[in-house]
Formats: structure tokens, sequence, C-alpha cells
């Protein structure tokens, strides 16, 4: 497991609970593939409702994430497992992604067009399903319709993107161009 620091150690405006995000950030990092021998930072802004959450460098791999994206919808300023889960799962799936030669050069994440950003996403979000994490697969098809249209090429492109397991930055460039001419009239 890769050695995980959050900060704050200790939370004043939140009831978040330091070792349990230490603790799930390194489950989650083991089941995405993150080596061991890598440090993974979390920074949480606990002052900050809102939900942004930004992976600012890959060395050492440094994750910042407002306080609502860590939040309980139910229960405001309490900590979700399942949130941190969520948003650790989808951003470290993108990291292994960066880190590997194979999967090729995406662009900084404030480069990304929107729907490069959300085919990516489905892709990371695919491979959370299927380490465990148990995301929600309907949430992401809406936001990829959003992005992608609601057309039949759109739905098979999502599955295309949430079903595999080894695909390359130029893959997902294709799918968002197949997306974007089914959207395109002719003529």
């Amino acid at each position: 497991m890769p050695r995980v620091t959050v900060t704050p150690e200790q939370f004043s405006m939140v009831k978040f609970d330091h070792d349990r995000i230490v603790e799930l950030a390194g489950d989650v990092a083991d089941k995405v593939g993150i080596p061991a021998d890598r440090e993974l930072r979390i920074e949480v802004d606990e002052g900050s409702p809102l939900g942004r959450v930004r992976v600012t460098s890959l060395e050492p791999i440094t994750i910042t994430v407002e306080g609502g994206a860590f939040e309980d919808a139910k229960r405001p300023r309490s900590l979700s497992d399942t949130s941190v889960i969520d948003v650790l799962g989808r951003h470290l799936f993108r990291v292994r992604d960066r880190l590997d030669p194979a999967f090729g050069e995406p662009p900084a994440d404030d480069k990304l067009t929107l729907q490069q950003a959300a085919a990516w996403d489905v892709y990371a979000v695919g491979r959370c399903d299927r380490a465990g994490f148990e995301p929600s697969k309907p949430r992401r098809l809406y936001h990829f319709r959003n992005r992608h249209g609601f057309t039949d090429v759109a739905d098979e492109a999502f599955e295309e993107l949430w079903n595999a397991d080894s695909l390359t930055w130029a893959d997902i460039e294709a799918v968002c161009a197949r997306t974007e001419a089914a959207r395109v009239p002719v003529g």
C-alpha cells in the first residue's frame, strides 16, 4: 500500500475521521493498483462545502478535495465512506492511467474538453465498479449523455468505456469523435 497522508490531521469544521480517510484511501489505492513505493497525499479543505476534486501532482500523488466531496449528503458535515471511495477511486484510476506510458499523454485536467473528461470518468468508474467500489452507473450514464448526446451511438460508447480494462488516450479520443459525429447533423 502506498504511504498515505491526509491533511488536516484534526478536523474542526466537519465531523471527518482522519484515520478513516487514511484507511479508505489506502484500500482504494491498493485496489486501483497504485504502486506501494508511491506517496499519496489527500489535502482536504474542510472549510468548503463544495465538491471540487483535483489531482495537483503525480510526484507525490496529491489530491486536493473540497470538503463537500467527502460529505454524506444525508448528514451534513459528516464523512461518507461511499463518497470517499467514489471520489478517490475515480481519480486514482486516472492517476494510474497518467503514470502508464502505454496509456498515452492526455492533456492536463484543466485542458480536457467536457466530453473528454466525461468519457475518461466513465472508463475510470467502470473499473471502480469491477474493483468492487459500487458506483452509481445510472448517474454516470446520465452525465455522459449530457456531454455526448442522448443517442444510441452515445449509449454504445458508454458501455464500451464502462466495460473496458485497457484503453489508451487515443481510444478515448476516438470515442469522443464517434459521439460528436452522431450529434452533428449532416448537410
